[in-house]
């Protein structure tokens, strides 16, 4: 039986330069080449996962089928490979400490005094061999959350050099650096990637492989500079530029011969991926598109300071992209603060002309995932306005509820109806915290306490909802389907009756305990008005996109 191969992926100078994309196109590459590969990401900081991480400070956290809440980078891995990640491929330097302090209380050291030094680094190894186990893997890809130099990650680069010393055939190490090319002087500096490496090397870790992040391709000058002062081989310097769409990555890195290199330094048999599939999936984003549409996106997270930023919704973006170069059109979006649309002391028509003004009549609106009270009141005068303006609208967990906040306040006509998240003295408490949850949070049980992972549902046939998964095969012979939910307030089942009177459909419901997972318009009174407890864009790939957004798209695009 062929060793365990090991494969280490670390950055330098900044963060956010694509260790996450570079190690979701290695793994695609050697997986196409017919070897079983699994990705790993070890995170630095000491939060047992990411679930009650501000979305703003450190990006969406991204849902796992089996209900992990983890780091975008897993969403990376899921929609390169085509392969669901779980609680094995992700681990958080939190979870690391909380297990050696548990077998510590647990006398399992028996005695030792318990130091970082095996005891960290051996319990960083073990987590390796746990993934590379659970998912028989014969290459595992470790990528190393932050910069080589922080103090925060010292323990996972011991791992690596402990790992190389016992394995040193069946190991490499590729850095992924920032090459700048800064506007007063016009050429591309490696300095900086000189200096990531050398603090590698002063850890005990020579890289294998330099992988280039630059706005350009580097030039052959640039490469005999790393090969001089990194000590790699000009070879092994490969071109990170920037590109079109991240898609686009592994086959630039299979025209270097990255995949190649690193089943020869692994002493792998050497195989030609099979491309056929990425290649479709390239000419598919890049062929001229038919029309633009435009979304408006009612979120809460996109600002920072100064500064807005896409990474709180990255995989609601990703769906929408997987989506549009399905349906042949491109997409423009437009991102609204919520708390912009809130008029208090203003009646519904002058609030409808202030929300035209700020909204307009894009193609199509999304209300996304949110929590707590603020901006709350904004997106339900948004789920109002795309109800009775006609434009096809899209809610997603709390853009659903909020939505029915909306309908029962605008249809059925009850003024007071609200969530109890927002209001928890509502009359009428549309959407509430159900029994199994309000125990947890008397406890202030916060972290992997919320209905999560994958949840099975039963879809009304005849529905809206039935034909879009029907269409794309997304659906079984009894009329079930499963979407990975993230969320701990429900649709209150007290008030379907009304809400069903006045015409909205609920047009799926969760097997195990009968929530309300889909609501919708009918077709004969709106395009397209569907809003799902569950989160369809942690499921899209951009080789499957979800059929939730392809119909949304399409029925943006009429």
């Amino acid at each position: 039986m062929r060793n365990l191969k090991y494969i280490f992926v670390s950055g330098g100078v900044i963060s956010g330069i694509g260790k996450g994309v570079t190690t979701a196109s290695i793994a695609l590459l050697l997986k196409k080449a017919g070897y079983r590969v699994t990705p790993l990401k070890f995170e630095n900081y000491l939060n047992i996962d990411a679930g009650t991480i501000n979305p703003i400070e450190h990006g969406d956290p991204f849902l796992c089928e089996d209900g992990t809440e983890a780091d975008m980078d897993m969403g990376t891995y899921e929609k390169f490979m085509d392969e669901d990640m779980g609680k094995e491929n992700f681990v958080t330097m939190g979870k690391i400490y909380q297990t050696v302090i548990d077998r510590e209380r647990r006398f399992e050291y028996k005695g030792e005094d318990v130091e970082a030094i095996p005891h960290i680094t051996d319990e960083i190894i073990d987590r390796i061999h746990i993934a590379a186990k659970k998912n028989k893997a014969e290459i595992v890809i470790i990528e190393l959350g932050g910069t080589a130099g922080e103090y925060q990650n010292i323990f996972y680069y011991e791992a690596a050099r402990i790992l190389t010393l016992r394995k040193p055939d069946d190991v490499i190490h590729i850095h992924v650096s920032y090459v700048p090319t800064p506007n007063h002087l016009g050429e591309p500096k490696t300095k900086p990637t000189q200096l990531s490496v050398r603090t590698l090397n002063s850890m005990g870790i020579q890289p294998d492989f330099i992988v280039a992040r630059s706005n350009k391709p580097l030039d052959k000058r640039r490469k005999d500079r790393f090969a001089l002062f990194c000590n790699i081989h000009p070879v092994d310097i490969i071109s990170n530029p920037d590109l079109d769409t991240i898609y686009e990555l592994p086959m630039t890195l299979h025209d270097q011969e990255i995949d190649k290199r690193i089943m020869e330094k692994l002493s792998l048999d050497v195989r030609e991926p099979d491309l056929k599939e990425w290649s479709t999936l390239i000419k598919r984003i890049n062929a001229p598109k038919k029309k633009t549409i435009e979304i408006a996106i009612i979120g809460k997270y996109f600002g920072t300071g100064d500064y807005q930023l896409k990474d709180s919704y990255a995989a609601l973006f990703d769906a929408i992209d997987h989506a549009k170069w399905e349906v042949g059109v491109e997409v423009k979006t437009k991102w609204i603060n919520s708390e912009l649309l809130e008029f208090k002391g203003k009646n519904k028509e002058q609030i409808d002309i202030e929300i035209k003004k700020i909204i307009g009549t894009p193609d199509g609106i999304i209300v996304p995932i949110g929590w707590g009270k603020r901006g709350a009141e904004g997106m339900i005068a948004a789920a109002n306005y795309a109800r009775d303006a006609k434009i096809p609208y899209l809610g997603l967990c709390y853009g659903m509820q909020l939505a029915c906040v909306a309908f029962a306040r605008g249809v059925i006509g009850l003024k007071d109806a609200n969530s109890t998240e927002i209001n928890p003295k509502t009359k009428n408490p549309v959407i509430h915290m159900i029994h199994s949850q309000k125990a947890l949070m008397e406890r202030r049980a916060y972290g992997g306490t919320m209905r999560l992972g994958s949840w099975e549902a039963k879809i009304k046939k005849n529905s809206r909802a039935h034909d879009m998964y029907s269409k794309y095969g997304n659906i079984s012979k009894n009329d079930i389907t499963s979407e990975r939910h993230r969320h701990r307030y429900e649709f209150n089942n007290k008030y379907a009756l009304d809400f069903e009177k006045k015409g909205l459909i609920i047009s799926g419901r969760s097997v195990v305990e009968n929530l309300v997972e889909i609501v919708e318009m009918p077709r004969d009174f709106h395009p397209f008005y569907v809003g799902t407890q569950g989160h369809p864009e942690y499921k899209s790939r951009p080789t499957k996109p979800h059929p939730i957004f392809i119909s949304f798209i399409e029925a943006s695009s009429r």
